[in-house]
Parts: C-alpha cells; sequence; structure tokens
C-alpha cells in the first residue's frame, strides 16, 4: 500500500481557490492511456486508504467517499466514488469516467450536517440543495457505459463529484441569503 499511497497523500489534494477547481474537465476518449488508467486506479486507492481508520491516520489523511481528478490537479472527467452501505459493506465502489446526470427527481434532499470536501479546507455551513434521485450514465475504464440510479445519500455523493468536473463547488449550492431553508417545501434532510 505504501508504493500507491505516495501519489496522493492529502498535500497533494489541491485546494480551493487552485483555478483547475473551477475549470470544466476534459472529456476522456478510449481506450485509456495508460497515465489515465493510473489515475483510476489512484483515485481508488486513495480512497481505499482514507476509510482505513489506522490508514487514515498513519498518513494523515481525511476520509473521503469521493475524489475527482480536478482534485489532484488533472482536468479530466474521472471520478472514484467509495460508499459505504448502512451494513458496514459497499454500497458503490467504481471509478466514473465521463459521468453525466442523465435524469433527475424533481422532489431535492440535502445532507443535514452540510457537506464538506477534501480540496474546501474553510467550513461552508448551510443545506447544499441537490436532486434527491439521479439517473446517471458513465463509462467504466475499460469503455463499457453504464447506467445508475441513486437515491438519496449516494446520489448526493455523485453529484458533487460530477460537480468537480464542471468547475463547481458545493457551497456554490448554498442559498447566501437563507442558508439553512430548504426552497422545496417536500425536499428531504438526510442524516
Amino acid at each position: 500500500m505504501q508504493e500507491a499511497i505516495a501519489v496522493f497523500l492529502m498535500k497533494d489534494v489541491v485546494r480551493d481557490p487552485n483555478p483547475v477547481l473551477r475549470a470544466t474537465a476534459k472529456e476522456l476518449t478510449f481506450p485509456l492511456s495508460d497515465a489515465d488508467k493510473q489515475l483510476a486506479h489512484d483515485l481508488m486507492e486513495y480512497l481505499v486508504i482514507s476509510q482505513d481508520e489506522e490508514e487514515n491516520k498513519k498518513y494523515k489523511l481525511r476520509p473521503g467517499v469521493g475524489l475527482a481528478a480536478p482534485q489532484v490537479d488533472r482536468s479530466v472527467a474521472m471520478t472514484a466514488v467509495l460508499i459505504p452501505d448502512d451494513d458496514g459493506g459497499i454500497f458503490l465502489k467504481d471509478v466514473l469516467v465521463n459521468p453525466r446526470v442523465v435524469s433527475h427527481s424533481v422532489q431535492t434532499a440535502a445532507l443535514a450536517e452540510g457537506e464538506g470536501c477534501l480540496s474546501v479546507d474553510e467550513p461552508h455551513p448551510g443545506y447544499v440543495v441537490r436532486h434527491d434521485r439521479v439517473t446517471i450514465k458513465y463509462n467504466t475504464i475499460d469503455g463499457e457505459e453504464k447506467k445508475l440510479r441513486l437515491k438519496n445519500y449516494p446520489a448526493i455523493v455523485v453529484q458533487h463529484e460530477i460537480d468537480h468536473l464542471n468547475g463547481i463547488l458545493f457551497y456554490d449550492h448554498i442559498r447566501k441569503d437563507k442558508p439553512f431553508e430548504l426552497e422545496d417545501p417536500n425536499g428531504v434532510l438526510l442524516g
């Protein structure tokens, strides 16, 4: 594991206001280059290690459920997600290449405790209002197209990561005038 983690330590994750975080990431073509395949591996390895309590202390990492290529200074449309389930297992573990939301619910959702980001050190209190359900399409690292329907927390995580590929940070979704109010009366607070 030491070789893999040497690629991205917490100090290597770019921080707001680095301009790469506000750029639109370049779509990737297939077959992926060896460098892009290595990037996919490294993004996922970071998440795996960051969610291991002993390993994240050892390497001084903040736990993450998603890490997008722009967060490690590569402006390409790739993100890794590692979302645990409620039983201590894995709900979703995949690298999403060229992901996009193809449909979404009208109903909104937000995490009661707000969102955080490995690239944003400053606190930004407020509800990050997103769609409660999304359908996404993406390619695997082998180029296979997949379609996935997500709701609640997994939907929020994936929207957060896709935002990174479009130059959007989570706090852009917080209402400036009323940060702790949901516009949608049917909106759901999770957590």
